[in-house]
């Protein structure tokens, strides 16, 4: 919906507006400049990637479809807004580890001191969870006091959030429209969302979980079925001639990147477990960062220039064998 001279609307700053953008761009190419790109240029739509992707991009990467069009040398994805005048670049992101902490306990009346219940083991687990998550909060939001131009504050890529979004216990006769007060549960379940910055070792977090549930009768387990198990970023140095490309090609429109890790998570860290560079790029500069907020929205203007912005590096990138 357009109205004041924005788009409005679920998805206006995420994947679905970059995926127009790519469109257009390429139809750009091709009708205004007769372009004939020593690549082949693959776009690409799939479903599932707000719920992990594994249905999605996952399994299109293991699909003859995708082995026939191989090798590909770089790949984009979507990135985020920047409220300042730089454009964020992402070269890695986050890995989303959710888990389930379930404990087991007697049970009894609650009037009774009945010890190590199911309830009171998972509070344990979700005080040290929460303690953990103050932690990294304290990380983000620390000041190192050094004052060399070249240090940048923490962005929230560069820690990990764990965040406590369920509880479940408690005895229901009606499928849980009421609960006995009175009676203690012998289950117990919590849920997280983690996301795991690169910046801490998967094994390292790994082991602070089975640390957390080390209780008799507690125990952890992944929602998704196979979470990736190392992180994967793509490189940003003189070896990665892409990059250098990118830039160049940003470059000359006078554009400022930021490389950053993205906070959450993309169908790209499948592409990169295969060893394919990727870029999490949104072309969305002095942009208010309102992905999946209530009135999510962008400026007319930065939607167009950011077709303009995807010519000129369709242009300069796939001229390159």
């Amino acid at each position: 919906m357009l109205e004041d001279g924005r788009i409005y609307g679920r998805g206006a700053q995420d994947m679905k507006c970059v995926c127009i953008q790519y469109v257009e761009a390429v139809a750009r190419l091709k009708l205004e400049r007769n372009y004939k790109p020593k690549r082949n240029i693959h776009l690409t739509f799939f479903p599932d990637e707000e719920i992990g992707g594994g249905h999605g991009m996952r399994a299109f990467l293991k699909s003859d479809e995708f082995k026939a069009i191989e090798p590909i040398a770089i790949v984009f994805d979507e990135g985020l807004a920047n409220p300042g005048e730089e454009y964020s670049v992402f070269y890695g992101e986050r890995t989303p580890w959710w888990f389930y902490a379930k404990a087991s306990g007697p049970t009894g009346h609650g009037s009774r001191f009945i010890s190590n219940t199911a309830t009171m083991k998972l509070v344990k687990i979700c005080n040290q969870a929460l303690a953990f998550r103050d932690e990294q909060e304290a990380l983000l939001n620390a000041d190192d006091g050094c004052k060399h131009s070249d240090m940048k504050k923490r962005k929230l890529g560069d820690v990990t959030t764990i965040n406590l979004t369920f509880l479940k216990a408690g005895v229901s006769g009606d499928g849980g429209k009421t609960y006995a007060i009175n009676v203690i549960p012998t289950e117990a379940v919590a849920g997280f969302d983690v996301r795991v910055s690169p910046h801490l070792d998967l094994n390292e977090f790994r082991k602070k979980l089975d640390e957390w549930c080390s209780e008799e009768g507690v125990s952890w387990e992944f929602v998704e079925s196979n979470p990736l198990q190392k992180h994967y970023t793509t490189s940003l140095d003189d070896t990665n001639e892409w990059w250098q490309i990118f830039q160049r090609a940003c470059s000359k429109r006078g554009m400022k990147l930021e490389p950053e890790v993205f906070p959450a998570a993309t169908d790209s860290r499948f592409v990169r477990e295969l060893g394919i560079p990727a870029f999490g790029f949104s072309p969305m500069n002095q942009t208010e960062i309102l992905l999946h907020e209530h009135n999510e929205s962008l400026h007319k203007d930065t939607f167009l220039r950011g077709i303009d912005v995807y010519v000129d590096i369709f242009n300069e990138m796939f001229a390159h064998i």
